[in-house]
């Protein structure tokens, strides 16, 4: 643990002397605070009218931004620094690969947590304002789970950065995962919906919902979307959704399975 800690350390300390914290940071906790102070300006309010609402609103702004951040951050961990020539030397060192695989996806999972967690801090300040600490309870899980996210997208980025030859072609796989995940995979499946809408009978008319558990960014949504009452209507797909999807203990188990398979893949496919 030594030698993954060192390392861990080491992409820590260079994602803050970058900047890079800094600067997500920056933009999460500005696109928060617009959304959540002014996104009732069309109805005619100022502020967050409550926390529901508020975590509705800010679940697309996270499924949109943490995973591009997520995989531009990981993308080029291992491939990179074989471009570069500097794996040859890191793994002279008394280090095994899997530790060094470890040490990176420990130091970079801290600095996207730091950032994320800093940059929607600014919200929980303006709610316990207004509502009260005794309200923040839901906005926490929302936090935590927003974390969830940007770990499974950089355990996906891990993964890349070990099957890519080079770091242009890493870059062009990690884009075209984000569109898949985030844009393509719910077009297909709310078309697999209608296609399929008074063909399916008995239990085949909840598989296209579990196949959202087959998304990260669609576990998170329904990790959010189903544990707040208030809110499951102002989504279409909510309905369709069978209720055992809104156990928490299945959606934040499908969670951590996106956080460690596709690492283990990783240091499966980073192997001597």
């Amino acid at each position: 643990m030594n030698a993954v800690l060192a390392v861990a350390a080491k992409e820590f300390r260079d994602r803050l002397r970058n900047r890079w914290v800094l600067a997500v940071a920056v933009v999460f906790a500005a696109f928060s605070f617009a959304i959540t102070y002014f996104g009732g300006a069309g109805e005619g309010r100022i502020g967050p009218s409550s926390i529901e609402l508020t975590i509705a609103s800010l679940v697309s702004l996270v499924i949109y931004l943490i995973p591009l951040i997520a995989l531009l951050l990981g993308f080029d961990s291992i491939v990179g620094e074989r471009e570069r020539g500097s794996l040859d030397l890191l793994l002279a060192l008394p280090i095994t690969r899997l530790e060094l695989l470890l040490g990176k996806y420990l130091g970079l999972a801290a600095a996207l947590a730091l950032a994320t967690l800093a940059g929607l801090a600014g919200v929980a300040v303006l709610l316990a304002q207004r509502f009260g600490a005794a309200g923040l309870f839901h906005y926490g899980g929302f936090m935590f789970s927003s974390v969830l996210l940007g770990l499974a997208f950089l355990s996906l980025a891990m993964l890349l950065s070990t099957l890519a030859r080079d770091r242009a072609r890493a870059s062009g796989m990690a884009i075209a995962l984000w569109f898949a995940f985030v844009l393509v995979f719910d077009l297909l499946l709310l078309g697999l919906l209608v296609a399929g809408s008074g063909q399916l009978a008995g239990m085949a008319q909840d598989l296209p919902a579990y196949l959202l558990l087959l998304n990260p960014a669609d576990v998170f949504r329904i990790l959010n979307v189903f544990s707040l009452d208030d809110v499951r209507r102002l989504y279409g797909l909510a309905s369709l959704v069978p209720p055992a999807l809104g156990n928490p203990w299945l959606m934040g188990g499908a969670m951590a399975a996106w956080i460690v398979v596709p690492l283990a893949l990783a240091a499966w496919r980073f192997r001597p």
